[in-house]
């Protein structure tokens, strides 16, 4: 038994705060929520936790992240040939305790290779390694010369040695791609409809997949129960995902009248990764030459009109999810993202609206994270300041919780 004091408690993000309150856990679940610091000697050996001058909220949730992935443009790309998987492993565990110490107890891992991040999340879901809950895609999936496919950059001799089953072409083969993930354990399916910002190609960023193709990973996906989020930077990808059913809009660079519609149509999320364009001013800052000319460009234009289509989502009423795109920007700094978000038309309570309910919602585990309710999972984050008036507070985190645990009490 635990007993929660919250100096001011933001138990359902998207209603008001409370004033003091006493959040009461039982075996790593919420047991109720009572107004007041109530005594613990009610409970008989409870543990008291003492967050009476913070602001307490539910465990926050990134809902795209690459764990394995730490280094970015050419040095990235070296480290695929020159380490092998057990460096990868220690390097997610490094970026999955930093990113549960930045107050987010959950993430939706959204392609790494190897099986390192399946393996990672049944780890942490057992607490054996410090790290949030993660919901995780394995091998992410494109057409062969589209954003997932590894072996662009590889000159002939080496093409057919890199591993890259996760590429398919036409719809057989593309519903295979999608079982083959199943089959490995993947508890959401990422596939890329248009190019991609890090792909070493120069085949532009708009739509790089047959329709055919796209319905059968997206059908095939929600055969097995498993939601499908679509890495789409032009508008004419992102329609087409949304034209077929898919969960969610990963990027999202461009709109247009008819992504719009198409997103109130089918109530799919948006999730804007703005924190990617961080990652790369930095990395170009600390080396001009840090991507190839074929990436270049695209990074420059991404850096350019990031924040426009969110900007347009916002009073359109889109369904709005964070994410981050951490592996592109920093780990443990996921929180960077909150202010770019209110930077391109968001409240503060709308951006973490995005980062609590809704992001458990995409993820579907809303009857278990993204409020502090009883049934619910104690996972608790807390915070000096009021993320209400200022969001960037949420970058200084003080206190976190995760089913229950204590994995840190700056205190």
């Amino acid at each position: 038994m635990t007993v929660l004091h919250a100096g001011r408690l933001l138990d359902r993000p998207g209603r008001a705060p409370r004033g003091p309150s006493t959040v009461i856990i039982r075996d790593g679940r919420i047991v109720e929520v009572r107004d007041g610091f109530v005594d613990a000697s009610a409970w008989p050996g409870a543990r008291v936790v003492d967050q009476r001058d913070r602001f307490v909220l539910p465990g926050l949730i990134d809902s795209h992240v690459h764990l394995v992935s730490d280094l970015g443009g050419q040095a990235g790309f070296l480290s695929g040939i020159t380490e092998n998987l057990p460096t990868h492993a220690f390097r997610a565990a490094g970026n999955a305790e930093k990113t549960l110490m930045a107050g987010f107890t959950t993430v939706r891992n959204l392609g790494d290779d190897g099986g390192v991040t399946l393996a990672l999340r049944d780890a942490t879901a057992e607490h054996r390694l410090a790290g949030p809950r993660i919901v995780d895609a394995g091998n992410s999936i494109s057409t062969t010369s589209g954003h997932m496919d590894s072996r662009l950059g590889f000159n002939d001799d080496f093409r057919e040695t890199v591993p890259h089953d996760n590429v398919c072409n036409g719809p057989e083969s593309c519903r295979e791609a999608v079982r083959l993930q199943v089959g490995r354990g993947a508890d959401v399916i990422k596939i890329a409809t248009t190019g991609g910002v890090n792909s070493r190609i120069g085949a532009g960023l708009g739509a790089q997949m047959f329709e055919d193709e796209a319905r059968a990973l997206i059908e095939t996906a929600h055969l097995y129960g498993l939601k499908v989020a679509v890495h789409a930077h032009g508008a004419d990808g992102i329609n087409l995902a949304l034209r077929l059913g898919a969960d969610s809009i990963e990027h999202g660079t461009i709109f247009d009248d008819e992504t719009l519609r198409l997103f109130r149509q089918s109530g799919a999320y948006y999730v804007p990764t703005l924190s990617t364009v961080n990652g790369y001013i930095e990395r170009l800052e600390a080396d001009p030459n840090a991507y190839p000319p074929e990436v270049l460009p695209k990074i420059r234009w991404r850096i350019s009109i990031t924040g426009q289509s969110l900007a347009r989502a916002v009073p359109a009423g889109v369904r709005i999810a964070f994410g981050t795109d951490a592996g592109v920007s920093k780990h443990g700094r996921n929180a960077d993202e909150f202010a770019l978000m209110v930077q391109h038309g968001m409240t503060p309570m709308q951006a973490l609206e995005a980062a609590t309910v809704n992001a458990a919602d995409l993820l579907g585990l809303a009857d278990e994270i993204g409020s502090l309710e009883p049934g619910k999972r104690a996972d608790i984050v807390a915070v000096d300041g009021d993320p209400l008036q200022d969001v960037t507070v949420l970058t200084d985190m003080d206190f976190v919780m995760r089913d229950g645990r204590v994995y840190r009490n700056d205190r």
